[in-house]
């Protein structure tokens, strides 16, 4: 018989796959894990999304806050008085400010020129004076102390670039924009302080009500102080109380 010539090598016989082969299914436990640890990521997320939103929107108070807004809504005061009357306009709220030169005019004071505020280099702050006498409520006096505060600031910013005014007025707005109120009882006393602190040559806007509201009008509810330095500001307003 003749022999073939071929080497004799092995013969790998491959295991048949089968197309429809499926890999091993994950074990139980890691599935029931994962799924754990995804519904506890998602909850969290909801949780923490709705506190926030709740927090925002002031649903989440202490009891004490609770409890004061709950007087403040139900005060008979307070609800039933507005600073702004459906039928009015701007121009029946805009205050009246007697101050100034013009004001010294018309009520026939000499005109002298007026002192330049010591700039101290420290802190400036705003004083709001406002009188208990006429009887306002927190809302009214809020609102003509905003007066006053813009008074002041116009007034300010009415004054030269660079000026010394200027200055003081962009370091008060640069450090916290320091307002203080504090209180009197008759206007000849705010009068006075007025008087006292423009001799000073410091800013001093005297508010008078338009009267559509509460009090009388032409009534001088509060005067605005500043903003000026600390020191020099407290030579005007600095034994009155808070209020």
């Amino acid at each position: 018989m003749r022999k073939s010539s071929r080497p004799n090598t092995p013969t790998t016989i491959s295991p048949h796959i089968s197309p429809h082969h499926k890999p091993p299914a994950m074990d139980d436990d890691s599935a029931q894990q994962t799924g754990i640890v995804l519904g506890t990521a998602f909850a969290s997320i909801i949780a923490g999304y709705m506190f926030g939103v709740f927090t925002t929107r002031g649903y989440v108070i202490s009891p004490e806050l609770a409890e004061e807004r709950r007087a403040n809504l139900n005060d008979p005061v307070e609800s039933d008085e507005s600073d702004i009357d459906e039928d009015d306009t701007i121009l029946d709220h805009a205050p009246n400010w007697a101050n100034g030169v013009d004001a010294d005019r018309r009520q026939g004071l000499k005109i002298s020129e007026k002192p330049v505020v010591k700039d101290t280099g420290e802190e400036c702050k705003l004083v709001l004076v406002v009188r208990t006498d006429l009887g306002m409520t927190k809302g009214k006096i809020a609102a003509q102390c905003s007066h006053a505060t813009l008074a002041c600031y116009k007034k300010l910013m009415r004054a030269p670039e660079g000026s010394a005014e200027r200055k003081l007025l962009a370091r008060w707005e640069k450090y916290g924009q320091a307002k203080i109120a504090v209180q009197i009882k008759s206007q000849e006393e705010l009068l006075e302080l007025s008087r006292k602190a423009r001799g000073m040559g410091l800013t001093a806007e005297v508010i008078q009500d338009a009267g559509r509201t509460q009090i009388e009008a032409g009534s001088m509810t509060v005067l605005g102080v500043g903003p000026a330095p600390r020191s020099v500001v407290d030579q005007v307003t600095g034994g009155l109380k808070l209020l």
